[in-house]
């Protein structure tokens, strides 16, 4: 069967330097002390059921941690453009099996709305290590918002999404729907400038010269590409699905858990000098960045 030619697949170079960075670290230590927020748990509580449910509730949950100047906030300004095009595009007749996305993406919806109500009632270990780093740094407030766009990403695509499609199932008619799950690289492709608009407008008016002086920078914070992402969790769901083996299940899901995790460790604290991360924040929030650049210039001479 499929999954078995697949177990091999699960690991490459990158991921294992993603799974030696998990071994080494503990995602809870750097968690802040925080303070449940009644606002933000009631919308979270009861399951989604349907997309327009998912879409309404995590929009609701976006203006209410922005109002709150939480920077949760980013991934979810990013997630529910997301599940609007996604929802559109069921809408427009893009898939083979319209009935099977609705399932997919509530599900989908679901495994963040569980993470999120986790943590924010302080039950810690009910959240998987992506989201505790994810949400973190993000209760903390000192990362790139680039960073914590990436981190609620990284967490969403390369950890919840194989147990999405496990939990909703690749069969029967497994081609149909494997082509309908690739179906939305496209979906997600078109809306990558909107959401860099997006960001900049909300959270960090500088973004766009922190993203043209940088070149490929943000897709090095991402660790993986949201494809490759999306490609890794059919793969997993593949060996979920089709292998009988316990050892080799486990496995699978050891991966999953690894690489995520190791994958949001990087994009917490990639390695790059600490001073430079300083002086992009200080662009993203709109200073010059020649004025920037030239100051970290000369910080760097004079430790020379």
């Amino acid at each position: 069967m499929a999954g078995y030619a697949t177990l091999p697949r699960l690991l490459d170079s990158r991921r294992l330097r993603a799974v030696g960075l998990a071994l080494r670290a503990d995602p809870a230590a750097s968690v802040p002390a925080h303070t449940p927020d009644s606002a933000l748990v009631d919308p979270m509580e009861r399951p989604f059921d349907a997309v327009d449910d998912a879409f309404d509730r995590l929009r609701t949950l976006e203006r209410r941690l922005r109002d709150a100047d939480d920077r949760r906030a980013v991934f979810l300004t990013i997630y529910t453009r997301m599940t609007a095009a996604v929802r559109d595009a069921i809408d427009g007749d893009r898939f083979h099996d319209p009935d099977w996305m609705r399932r997919y993406t509530v599900a989908f919806a679901n495994y963040y709305r569980r993470a999120f109500l986790a943590f924010e009632r302080g039950d810690l270990d009910a959240v998987p290590d992506p989201w505790l780093v994810a949400f973190g740094a993000a209760v903390e407030g000192s990362a790139l918002v680039a960073q914590d766009a990436f981190l609620g990403i990284n967490a969403h695509i390369n950890y919840d999404l194989a147990l999405t499609l496990r939990e909703v199932g690749i069969d029967p008619n497994r081609r149909r729907k494997r082509a309908d799950h690739r179906a939305i690289n496209a979906v997600l492709t078109g809306l990558i400038d909107a959401q860099q608009v997006a960001l900049a407008d909300l959270y960090a008016p500088g973004l766009a010269d922190v993203d043209a002086t940088l070149g490929r920078f943000d897709e090095a914070l991402s660790l993986f590409s949201m494809t490759e992402g999306r490609a890794q969790a059919w793969r997993i769901a593949t060996v979920l699905t089709d292998v009988r083996w316990s050892l080799a299940r486990r496995y699978a899901r050891w991966v999953l858990r690894s690489t995520a995790t190791g994958g949001a460790l990087f994009i917490r604290s990639p390695p790059v000098d600490p001073r430079l991360l300083t002086a992009l924040r200080r662009v993203e929030r709109g200073q010059s960045l020649d004025d920037v650049l030239s100051t970290l210039a000369g910080r760097l001479d004079a430790t020379r």
